[in-house]
């Protein structure tokens, strides 16, 4: 029924093709071993975002010439990223086989598996080697100062960085694929990378990388939602889960988030685990007083990782139904 093989010349259609990226991006995650000899996609778009910011965003200039600058840069990273995936999708769909170039670069935007493993590798550390150690393997994917974290404030970041990250590292890439294809997703992860480098509430950043920043606000702006809904749907399947509460959860607190978007996954999150979430939290150099996602325990121990990593999974098998149910549509 679904068109996987088809005359060499030809790809399969686009669904399809999602759902190759997402079980290649399951199977094998982050490819550590290929991407010590080459360089990952991401690491190429961060080196063409660090190239521009140190040749456009420099000191002496004046905040109306930075932002216009940070304009043109968030401007042309859309187009070069558009262009490079309309040409990548040209050539899948002309030269025999290479279709499955597409599929591979898909699945390394992708970060279902290994935000999974970042995130139990938190929990590892935490159980089997102590405080520092969880310290330090959460200081791998939140900013935060992780030495201000107590055991239940590392736990606590990393389930907020995991719900958070299933938004923009799962859910975002695979609603731009399915709505532009490769180019939606290769214009979401140059933006939501510029974001992160340069989307800064800093002296440095605040007018260069407003315009990256609010772009990518607004290519979250659905993702992120849908992200809390399936967090939602999942929450059943979790022991001890409350999917009402996560509702409730979502709606209203979502916008206590300092972002428009974070606050979605990461409140559902808090209600269908029944944690407090968020909360007065330390950056290097700055301390952010926020309101609490939930009204659930705030001393959360390390079974409510793996308690979220549950809520994780399932969330993600329910979104690939959800492509799977797409492809039957199409076909």
């Amino acid at each position: 029924m679904f068109p996987l093989f088809m005359h060499s010349a030809h790809a399969p259609e686009g669904l399809m093709l999602l759902f190759m990226a997402i079980a290649l991006d399951a199977a094998l995650g982050e490819m550590g071993p290929l991407f010590r000899i080459l360089p990952h996609p991401v690491v190429l778009i961060g080196r063409v975002i660090g190239l521009l910011d140190r040749r456009l965003n420099r000191a002496e200039r004046t905040g109306p010439e930075r932002r216009f600058r940070g304009v043109a840069v968030a401007l042309g990273l859309s187009l070069g990223a558009l262009g490079i995936g309309a040409v990548i999708i040209f050539l899948a769909r002309t030269l025999p086989h290479a279709w499955l170039f597409e599929v591979f670069v898909a699945a390394t935007l992708l970060a279902q598996r290994s935000l999974f493993e970042h995130v139990h590798d938190v929990a590892s550390a935490l159980k089997d080697s102590g405080l520092e150690a969880g310290r330090y393997a959460v200081s791998r994917i939140v900013g935060r100062d992780p030495q201000s974290l107590d055991s239940h404030g590392v736990v606590r970041a990393a389930i907020e960085s995991l719900a958070e990250n299933f938004a923009d590292g799962v859910v975002a890439p695979v609603f731009w694929y399915a709505i532009l294809g490769l180019p939606g997703l290769l214009l979401y992860k140059t933006i939501n990378t510029a974001d992160s480098m340069i989307g800064h509430l800093n002296d440095k950043y605040r007018d260069f990388g407003m315009a990256s920043a609010r772009l990518d606000d607004v290519l979250n702006l659905v993702p992120a939602r849908l992200a809390g809904l399936l967090l939602v749907l999942a929450a059943p399947f979790v022991p001890k889960g409350k999917p009402v509460k996560a509702l409730v959860t979502m709606i209203r607190d979502s916008g206590h988030h300092r972002s428009p978007n974070s606050g979605w996954p990461e409140a559902a999150a808090a209600g269908a685990l029944d944690l407090a979430l968020g909360g007065p939290r330390k950056y290097p150099g700055l301390t952010v007083d926020e309101k609490w996602l939930g009204t659930g325990r705030a001393r959360a121990e390390v079974s409510d990782i793996h308690r979220a990593l549950h809520l994780y999974t399932v969330a993600c098998l329910i979104q690939v139904g959800l492509v799977i149910g797409c492809l039957w549509l199409q076909a």
